[in-house]
């Protein structure tokens, strides 16, 4: 059947018992293609009968649905016209692993942060109002339990509510203990609360009653507090019809038989109304099932156990830091560790089983992580908040005047900075230098390896003042075992000499820039290498001697050069120099590798740089 569907009008066309088997060969395309590609499989296993139910009932594109995040959206790319192309899956000149407004029509946003659906669809509610078009869009939110851990998403609740626009919310959980009422009486309170005569009924019930009984009666206050307590004891979705919703639910979100005449009898009902569903991530594959946070996002796999193709033999950045906290958190008890949802991914599961007391989770809430952090801090403990460069933007806000304003000794490590691959321009991480130079008394460092990130984590303790250090995905060269691995405020440590050229580096870029500086020696090209370690305080002092006898000067860094590292060491120095890093624009997704090659930042792609700088 999959073959013969290229678009939502096609799957209409399909008899209702039709699609159980369709929902089977699209969770078997899936599995086979993320085995390939890696991706994030569990979460749209987990959400194929959704997707099918939204297309078969709405009209899209007409009527749009607003994935929140959108890593459960791979069933949705399927259905509308992406299915010939799933292979290319998060490959450079392929389709995203995300929602992306210029890959197809039915896709209204690019998304793939967090708690940000339901005001995107609300904005468009208002709009098409607004505007007056004829046959308004229907406009349908998904979000999930994660995304209502974010504040963004209870905003937009909270104001939904009170404007009481005609939108639909659906909220799919996946969690049974966030819904202890589901079961035989739940599906049976939801089908009554479903259906068009209930709810003709209680519309003209309520007419009547706002039109013949006087405000302010006796028997308006008897009648309302007798509906809330019919409510708290039949509906587990008072919270959400508190602040103005129709709650409807929960159901089983794998059973179409439920969920589209649901859906169908909801669907037209005016005002704010909440559909919650429960189903299970990596529903349809057993690894899957079975261990739900490792299938959040893999690489490659066997599809037969679900093991790994790829094992680095080297441990990755995330490693080391992980170790590192450990140990330190074993010497000073003043340590505690903070993660937005996001253990596994930074490292921070080994701390929190072996600390539990001095870990927290603080869901998806990057403001809340870092606000909490300063209040940790003031107390005069040492929070280490772990958090990915592009959902650290997030924070922003409370990194200037919670953090820094207050001049407070919080740790932010920043996971996955610089270039992190398949998962496109939502999740690069190449803004963070730019934003985080421009916030008063942050100092911020970037190893070159694993030894220089642990020093970085030991000298961040003792300083009592903010501090970021950056580092990438992927794992670590070592390439000098000797080096001195001492870390002092604000200086830069020289690793060659030479005088034809001079490149100040940071970061990961000082390790490919050793191998560029050993190119290019053996053309007869010396140069020098600055390894920078510190974005700010910029080592002015030793940038200046090494650049005074250098023919041409090169900053190097994986981040956006607009307000970068190497605008940072112009305007510090006053220096002339050619400044390498990556463009002012948002970065597609591909292999870290190739878009490292695309954008010159490869130990190729610099040594022809400096070639051309020096006339070669």
């Amino acid at each position: 059947m999959l073959e013969k569907i290229h678009s939502p009008e096609d799957l209409r066309k399909l008899p209702l018992e039709a699609l159980p088997g369709l929902s089977s060969e699209i969770r078997k395309r899936i599995i086979d293609v993320v085995s390939v590609t890696g991706g994030h499989i569990a979460s749209s296993l987990g959400a194929v009968e959704l997707a099918m139910a939204l297309h078969y009932c709405f009209n899209t594109p007409k009527d749009k649905i607003i994935w929140d995040v959108g890593h459960q959206a791979y069933a949705h790319k399927i259905i509308t016209g992406r299915n010939d192309c799933f292979e290319t899956l998060r490959k450079s000149e392929g389709i995203s692993g995300f929602p992306h407004k210029d890959e197809s029509e039915y896709d209204p946003f690019t998304v793939g942060h967090s708690s940000n659906a339901v005001s995107l669809a609300l904005g468009l509610v208002c709009a098409y109002q607004r505007l007056g078009a004829e046959n308004n869009p229907k406009i349908v939110a998904v979000i999930g339990d994660g995304s209502l851990s974010g504040g963004l998403c209870f905003e937009g609740l909270n104001n939904a509510g009170h404007l009481k626009k005609d939108i639909l919310v659906i909220l799919n959980t996946n969690e049974l203990s966030i819904a202890p009422n589901a079961g035989a009486l739940s599906t049976y309170i939801n089908k009554v609360l479903s259906l068009p005569i209930y709810n003709r009924f209680r519309g003209s019930l309520e007419g009547f009653v706002s039109s013949r009984i006087p405000k302010g009666s006796r028997l308006i206050k008897i009648a309302n507090k007798f509906e809330e307590g019919l409510k708290g004891l039949f509906i587990p979705g008072i919270f959400f019809e508190e602040l103005g919703f129709r709650y409807f639910g929960p159901l089983d979100g794998h059973n179409l038989d439920l969920l589209i005449p649901t859906l169908k009898n909801i669907m037209n009902l005016k005002g704010p109304r909440l559909l919650h569903i429960i189903t299970k991530k990596g529903k349809g594959y057993p690894p899957a099932e079975k261990e739900p946070v490792k299938f959040h996002s893999t690489g490659p796999f066997n599809i037969s156990n679900g093991d790994p193709v790829d094992k680095n033999k080297t441990k990755s950045y995330t490693e080391v830091f992980s170790e590192k906290i450990v140990g330190l958190a074993s010497q000073d008890k003043r340590i505690v560790a903070i993660t937005a949802a996001m253990a596994e991914g930074t490292g921070l599961d080994k701390f929190r089983d072996l600390y539990p007391d001095r870990f927290f989770d603080v869901g998806i809430a990057e403001q809340h992580a870092v606000c909490f952090a300063a209040g940790l801090a003031r107390a005069g403990l040492k929070p280490v908040a772990a958090i990915y460069s592009t959902f650290l933007q997030r924070a922003y806000d409370q990194l200037i005047e919670d953090v820094a304003l207050q001049d407070l000794p919080v740790v932010l490590a920043i996971d996955r900075a610089g270039i992190v691959g398949e998962d496109g321009p939502t999740h690069q991480g190449v803004f963070d230098i730019a934003y985080l130079r421009s916030i008063p008394n942050f100092t911020i460092m970037a190893p070159m390896d694993a030894k220089e990130l642990e020093s970085m984590l030991s000298f961040a303790m003792t300083l009592g003042k903010p501090v970021a250090i950056r580092y990438p995905k992927g794992t670590i060269e070592e390439l000098d075992s000797k080096r001195c691995n001492k870390i002092e405020l604000g200086k830069a440590e020289i690793l060659s000499d030479g005088d034809d050229f001079a490149i100040i580096a940071v970061g990961t870029m000082a390790s490919t820039c050793y191998k560029v500086i050993e190119i290019l020696k053996k053309e007869g090209l010396h140069g020098s290498l600055v390894n920078a370690r510190f974005i700010r305080p910029i080592d002015t002092d030793v940038i200046q001697k090494v650049c005074s006898k250098a023919k041409r000067i090169i900053t190097v860094e994986e981040g956006v050069l607009d307000c970068g590292f190497g605008a940072a060491v112009v305007e510090a120095t006053g220096l002339a120099v050619t400044r390498i890093g990556l463009p002012f624009e948002f970065i597609p997704a591909g292999k870290r590798k190739t878009l490292l090659e695309k954008y010159g930042l490869s130990e190729s792609g610099i040594a022809n740089t400096i070639r051309g700088l020096m006339g070669r």
